[in-house]
């Protein structure tokens, strides 16, 4: 990376996606793997690519992403959200753009830890009368 390159770190839910963005062609590499080969299902695209879209810069940015831990869904959103905290590097005149989208807010739905004495997290165990 011996070019300018901006960087910032996404979450969702329990996957962290550290994200460089790089002034390029528009080529997305996700955990050295092609964009198109690490996720196979196109709405998991369309969700990566949001940030640029909005912002008018779709195939401006070269995006290099590591990303660990959830499911294929909340690494998109995590990748989603680290493209746009980078993006506000570029240029931060994006920022009411983006934040309108609510793309720069971390999503903290997480979920809920199971309780002891219970089901699940909040669900009871059958009652029974006899």
């Amino acid at each position: 990376m011996n070019e300018i390159s901006y960087y910032a770190t996404g979450k969702r839910k329990t996957a962290i996606a550290r994200v460089w963005i790089i002034p390029g062609s528009g080529n997305i590499t996700v955990n050295k793997k092609a964009f198109d080969d690490y996720f196979d299902v196109d709405t998991a695209r369309i969700i990566v690519e949001r940030p640029f879209v909005i912002t008018g810069t779709l195939g401006k940015f070269d995006v290099k992403a590591t990303v660990k831990g959830g499911g294929k869904s909340a690494q998109a959103e995590a990748i989603r959200h680290g493209i746009a905290k980078a993006l506000l590097e570029v240029n931060p005149e994006f920022r009411p753009t983006l934040k309108k989208e609510g793309l720069i807010t971390r999503d903290a739905r997480v979920k809920e830890r199971k309780k002891y004495g219970l089901a699940g997290a909040r669900k009871r165990y059958q009652y029974s009368k006899r």
